[in-house]
């Protein structure tokens, strides 16, 4: 059998071979979040791509993985952000008048201003301020806020996008200085000169006012992953539980000779790790050098730290200044560096070695980097050359939007809450980034969003058509057995079905090749729809149900089913409420699908139809014993419970519309409003649709009631459109036609004697004279008499249709 091979970011170029250190096991670290902020589109993208690898490996290549992740909850940008906001919590308890608060708002203004967009504060300017700062903006930036870049040249990126954020956070204070909002407009521009004037006020000794933060931040993360259907790591760590740890680290490689201690700080010494043999910056060489990726790795607030011997020098201890948190060390009151973190507590959990380490592209240098100089540093021994700490480096490839990064500092994101709740269906968000490989980058496009869509639908309707033929049909059959190639009229599916799986294997062993998986399945549920609609061969249902059941396994494997579990052994979209009801008692499960036949049957009872077909419905059917004896086998899923009351329902309302033309017309009228009544409401308020078929009883199809409801109230808002428009043209035709007949009821004669611009006129009401006695123009009195002739046509079709009077 052919290997797996994945792109190493160890290893540039060609997927290479993947070979665990164990066979069978996979032992996997994955960086996790910064719990500061709410989680974004971009965090989404890098953690549901690496669930989806994470769920391939085990489900389809049938690894044991052990999933380690982190949560770093000691860091710069969660300093800043939770200092920030309890100095505004303060601030805000102060008693300042209103005018005090506006001085202060409008000194934070101006220094925002001053730090973060230097083209509206520059050489010979005067001050900017609210009334100003519109008319300065768009004079300085404006090409950029029309999606330009500041060179003038090329495509807009981060720099740009940096920009356009902090002009949000300026006219979002300009507005509040504007209309007297200051604290609650300003707070943007107001937390960076608050933290400037008063973070050594703050007492750290308490961390709870960090620990509130990254604790509402992880339940939060956590949250969101769930929404998402992200299995949750084996084993999670946080830097708060690993300080001693990381301490007795630090002092290792100390011991080693790769670090050394300056002003209460701890640096790793490139120069001599690279001295001992051992190859540094092995992700990305190119950067090895990159000053602004060097400081942003270690953080705004580490930039007044003294004692490095080299700029490349990164901190694995930071020495804690007043209002920063501390723990106690060998070199005095401090604080982890970023790096250091993830190699304490992966190698607490996997060891010296792992198979898998990941994270985000952005996270490959200086963090990667770092994180493996320091950790091979660490296990470093003279006799046995460079140390390989992880064997697979997998980088989830960015999600971009406008042209730059989707990032929380750029604030040009939409958290993972919002999307779900405005823009995204969980599984709907996974397709999408399945149709893109998970190491290259994403920008999510109106084109892709409509593959996705279109993708979805068309699995979607598969599932739900092959399970409402199977019902008709009267049973399942688990087509996925004793199933030939031989096979009358289904061996041409079974055919394609077995080639599928051969191309899904292949494309998921191509470094998990999820665009190229998604297409074998698209493929073969296409060939599936188009022979079970095949008019000229009856097809065989054991084939269609293979295909499905097999299309379901890929897709749970692949993680689109939160409602099911491995080893995805059903039919179709495991149903959210069907698993709800699984739990429940028969009786109370099908309560719903029997009182809505109930209530039909009594409607029907209502209208007084004698016809035979009618009344043996009526008085034959029997739900309740079909209901009774799937009881007694031990069934449970709701769906197959309902079906007895369903069938029953659907019966009625066939019977109905097949004698309909035979009833008198109010009879006629009320069947017809039942039969919409029990398709468009009773049933689709359960989840159930109703394909009328020729010839044919109804086909019972199971579709979420949201998705139907949705779809009624589409159809009746285009009714009622279609309807306002009708009788906004009809009130248009009336008005237009009243106005006809009040033009044509004034006489030629007296149609031009009540303007004032004329004092005489001839015979026929025509002017001759002009207000100022001066004869009427012979080129205007042409122009009177064309007008005068189309009056008197008028007057004479109103005199025609109302008379005289």
């Amino acid at each position: 059998m052919a290997s797996i091979t994945v792109h190493n970011s160890l290893k540039p170029g060609s997927a290479v071979p993947f070979v665990p250190r164990e066979q069978g096991k996979v032992s996997w670290y994955a960086c996790g979040p910064t719990t500061y902020d709410l989680s974004h589109l971009g965090h989404a993208r890098n953690y549901v791509s690496t669930d989806i690898i994470r769920r391939i490996l085990m489900h389809f290549f049938g690894f044991k993985v052990n999933f380690v992740m982190n949560y770093t909850d000691v860091d710069d940008k969660i300093i800043i952000k939770a200092r920030r906001k309890r100095l505004l919590e303060l601030e805000k308890e102060k008693p300042y008048t209103p005018e005090q608060i506006r001085e202060l708002v409008f000194k934070a203004f101006q220094t925002y201003a001053g730090s973060n967009l230097p083209l509206l504060t520059g050489a010979g300017q005067s001050t900017v301020d609210e009334h100003t700062y519109l008319e300065r903006r768009d004079a300085a930036y404006g090409s950029v806020l029309a999606g330009g870049t500041l060179s003038g040249e090329g495509k807009p990126g981060d720099a740009e996008a940096k920009v356009k954020m902090h002009l949000g956070n300026m006219d979002s204070a300009a507005r509040s200085l504007r209309d007297g909002s200051e604290f609650d407009g300003g707070e943007e521009v107001l937390l960076p000169y608050l933290d400037s004037l008063y973070k050594e006020t703050i007492d750290t000794s308490d961390q709870t006012i960090f620990t509130n933060l990254t604790q509402a931040m992880e339940k939060a993360f956590n949250d969101d992953m769930e929404a998402l259907n992200v299995l949750a790591p084996d084993a999670v760590t946080r830097v708060t539980e690993y300080v001693p740890q990381i301490v007795a680290f630090v002092e290792q490689i100390i011991a080693k000779g790769f670090a050394y201690e300056a002003n209460g700080s701890v640096y790793f010494d490139i120069t001599a790790f690279e001295k001992a043999g051992n190859s540094y910056a092995r992700l990305r060489p190119e950067s090895k050098n990159d000053k602004a990726l060097q400081e942003e790795g270690e953080g705004s607030l580490s930039k007044s730290l003294e004692g490095k011997k080299r700029s490349g020098d990164f901190a694995l201890w930071k020495k804690s200044k007043a209002g920063e948190p501390y723990w106690p060390s060998p070199w005095g009151a401090g604080r982890p560096g970023w790096h250091i973190e993830c190699s304490v507590m992966a190698s607490d959990k996997l060891g010296e070695q792992m198979d898998i380490h990941s994270g985000g592209i952005d996270l490959a240098f200086p963090h990667h980097d770092n994180e493996l100089a320091q950790s091979e540093a660490y296990f470093h021994q003279c006799d046995k050359g460079e140390h390989t700490w992880v064997n697979y480096f997998l980088h989830m490839g960015h999600l971009s939007i406008s042209g730059s990064k989707m990032s929380k500092s750029l604030k040009n994101f939409q958290t993972i809450q919002d999307a779900l709740a405005t823009t995204y269906t969980a599984r709907n968000m996974r397709v999408v980034f399945l149709m893109g490989r998970w190491n290259d980058g994403v920008e999510i496009s109106p084109d892709m969003r409509k593959q996705a869509d279109s993708w979805e639908s068309t699995v979607d309707n598969f599932f739900t058509n092959t399970k409402a033929k199977l019902a008709e049909a009267g049973a399942t059959t688990d087509g996925v057995k004793n199933l030939s190639l031989e096979e009358g009229t289904g061996k041409g599916l079974v055919s394609e079905l077995e080639q599928a799986k051969k191309d899904l294997d292949t494309a998921l062993r191509n470094s998990f090749d999820t665009p190229g998986a998604m297409q074998v399945i698209l493929r073969l549920v296409r060939h599936a729809n188009i022979y079970m609609n095949d008019k000229a061969a009856e097809p065989s249902l054991q084939a269609v149900e293979a295909v499905a059941r097999w299309v379901t396994k890929i897709v749970g494997i692949l993680g689109l089913d939160a409602s099911a579990q491995p080893p995805y052994n059903g039919l179709g979209w495991a149903s959210a409420s069907a698993a709800a009801g699984a739990n429940l008692d028969p009786q109370t499960a099908v309560k719903p699908y029997a009182a809505a036949y109930a209530t039909v049957k009594a409607d029907v009872q209502a209208l007084n139809i004698t016809e035979a077909s009618v009344q043996t419905l009526l008085q034959q059917q029997s739900p309740e014993a079909e209901f009774a004896e799937l009881e007694k086998s031990g069934e449970r899923d709701v769906e197959k419970l309902a079906l007895p009351y369903l069938r029953a329902t659907s019966r009625l309302r066939d019977e109905l519309r097949a004698i309909v033309s035979t009833l008198e017309s109010t009879t006629k009228q009320a069947v017809l409003t039942l039969s919409d009544r029990i398709r468009d409401y009773d049933l689709t308020d359960l989840g159930v649709q109703l394909d009328d078929q020729t010839d044919k009883p109804s086909l019972i199809k199971f579709v979420p009631a949201a998705k139907l409801i949705a779809t009624r109230d589409e159809k009746a808002a285009l009714l009622a459109d279609k309807a306002r428009q009708k009788e906004e043209a009809r009130k248009a035709r009336e008005k237009a036609e009243e106005e006809k007949w009040a033009k044509a009821k004034v006489s030629p004669l007296e149609m031009f004697k009540g303007d004032a611009k004329y004092q005489e006129w001839d015979a026929e009401g025509l002017p001759s004279k002009l207000a100022d006695g001066s004869e009427v123009p012979k080129s205007q009195v042409k122009k009177l008499k064309k007008e005068w002739e189309r009056q008197k046509k008028l007057h004479e079709e109103y005199l025609a249709k109302f008379g005289k009077a």
